[in-house]
């Protein structure tokens, strides 16, 4: 039975997106999935009105932290940001940035100071952050640096992605293409590595994970025959955790190592870009994938999908991928 320590705290995300419809739509569903209070930082102006276009019949209510356990679920808890939120489904808007921005940090702040259990964040548009000025390559790099901010402690957030046949992580995220291999180094693998072992154990309750290591050229390497960053870096890594009794293996041929037989024999895929990452996870599952941020002083869950601004008119979009964020926040150890 949910406890008010059960309350999430979920940040509104993108609002020209289809972020807004699917709060509502999950709050809808909340009894039915068995989901626990959760409050949305952000603009109950703005949820009203996309409640009143979808056709959806959600009560809002404007609430004070302690209110939140017992407004839900007979109403949908908002706790208002100061930036009142431009509501145009599928026009991005510069002016709502700082709303956006805004609600991140006082979601974030909510699970810091104890006041919730765990931070789900809806997607946002992070090319219109950066035109206001945003300094971080994503979602997961600023809960990073607010989290840093808050301990005082230097943090590694790692992003894995989660579905119920698949868990994945890309060591290098939102970079390039050509800047992938000289990202790559021996500390950057072994801390994603290690981050990745302490999380699964302490909040996944996974006693000795079993991680899988891609390799990054074409079948790793073949023995330097197409590379030889797999020999040179990534295998020494996983050489020096075996050593230290890790259950590491690698580094694997990503062309192989995502069938079913294979995705059996371990825990997670390290992989070394982010669509080596995503691709299989997002194949397999995409409405029931979690994109999950390890590493932090606190669980934080997001859909993995993107804002989708091309049906944020449409009233279609599908609440699945938050409801297992939603979820798998209150599942975790804390």
């Amino acid at each position: 039975m949910a406890s008010k320590r059960d309350i999430l705290a979920v940040s509104i995300g993108e609002p020209a997106g289809i972020g807004p419809e699917i709060i509502l739509k999950a709050w809808l569903s909340s009894e039915k999935e068995g989901i626990n209070p959760f409050v949305v930082f952000g603009d109950p102006a703005l949820l009203e009105r996309r409640a009143r276009l979808f056709g959806l019949t959600v009560p809002i209510r404007t609430c004070k932290p302690e209110e939140v356990f017992d407004a839900f679920p007979m109403t949908l808890p908002v706790i208002p940001i100061e930036h009142e939120l431009s509501d145009n489904p599928g026009e991005l808007e510069v002016c709502n940035a700082p709303g956006v921005i805004e609600s991140i940090e006082k979601a974030t702040e909510a699970v810091l100071t104890g006041q919730a259990k765990a931070l789900v964040t809806l997607p946002i548009q992070k090319h219109n952050l950066y035109e206001y000025g945003f300094e971080h390559p994503g979602h997961t790099e600023f809960l990073g640096a607010l989290s840093e901010k808050h301990t005082g402690e230097k943090i590694q957030p790692v992003m894995m992605l989660a579905g119920p046949e698949l868990r994945t992580i890309p060591v290098t995220g939102h970079i390039a293409i050509n800047q992938v291999a000289p990202s790559i180094t021996p500390e950057l693998v072994e801390n994603i590595a290690r981050v990745t072992i302490h999380d699964l154990q302490t909040r996944f309750g996974i006693d000795k994970p079993k991680i899988a290591i891609a390799g990054l050229n074409p079948h790793a390497g073949e023995n330097g025959a197409m590379g030889k960053e797999d020999a040179a870096i990534i295998a020494p890594v996983v050489k020096k955790l075996q050593d230290e009794g890790f259950a590491v293996t690698g580094p694997h041929p990503a062309d192989t190592m995502f069938n079913k037989n294979a995705r059996e024999k371990y825990d997670v895929a390290l992989a070394m870009y982010h669509d080596q990452a995503l691709i299989p996870v997002k194949t397999i599952a995409f409405d029931e994938t979690v994109n999950v941020t390890l590493g932090l002083p606190f669980m934080r869950t997001s859909p993995d999908h993107g804002t989708a601004l091309d049906i944020a008119t449409k009233g279609i979009a599908n609440p699945s991928s938050l409801l297992a964020a939603l979820k798998l926040a209150n599942e975790v150890k804390i």
